[in-house]
């Protein structure tokens, strides 16, 4: 007879990122029809840099996009909490 526990899979821990390396904003007033997104997330390129991607428009279209090159991931993290704390002013929120 086998135990109870020997057919239980061992948990993996899990660890989750310190900085997130994507946000999606959105700011939406009916009062003026406006509907907007804002999108931004970090890659890794070939050569140990990254690159920040932005995107933003019209919620439902494609809207523009925009890549910026950063010497390493946290230096385009911080950028990303630049950009997001400066949209945040202008009054996008996280997407509900």
């Amino acid at each position: 007879m086998a135990t109870r526990g020997a057919n239980r899979k061992k948990l993996q821990p899990v660890q989750l990122p310190l900085f997130p390396d994507s946000a999606v904003l959105c700011r939406i007033r009916p009062d003026l029809n406006e509907r907007r997104y804002y999108r931004m997330e970090v890659w890794p390129d070939l050569f140990g840099r990254a690159l920040l991607m932005r995107q933003w428009g019209q919620i439902g279209t494609e809207g523009r996009q925009r890549t910026d090159p950063h010497p390493d991931p946290g230096a385009a993290l911080n950028a990303l909490a630049r950009i997001a704390r400066s949209k945040h002013r202008r009054g996008y929120r996280p997407r509900p």
